[in-house]
């Protein structure tokens, strides 16, 4: 029986991946998880944060960038 394929947390919608990691939360918590089965949903875990992580730190990046805009400010460029 295959098991369904899961989405890559980078292609996910941000509340998508957020509802995804709650739920694997959820289930770790839960105690009611084989050794295998919660080692494999940590790692799906991991890589849902670090997913998100990423998103928040874009979003941050643009809403910087557009109050500077507003202030008159160019926005920051890489040095």
């Amino acid at each position: 029986m295959d098991e369904p394929v899961c989405p890559a947390p980078d292609e996910m919608n941000f509340g998508d991946a957020l509802a995804e990691l709650e739920s694997i939360v959820a289930a770790l918590e839960s105690g009611q998880l084989e050794l295998e089965e919660s080692l494999t949903r940590y790692q799906r875990g991991v890589a849902l944060l670090q997913a998100l992580q990423g998103k928040l730190a874009d979003a941050q990046q643009k809403v910087t960038a557009l109050i500077g805009e507003l202030e008159g400010e160019p926005a920051d460029s890489e040095e």
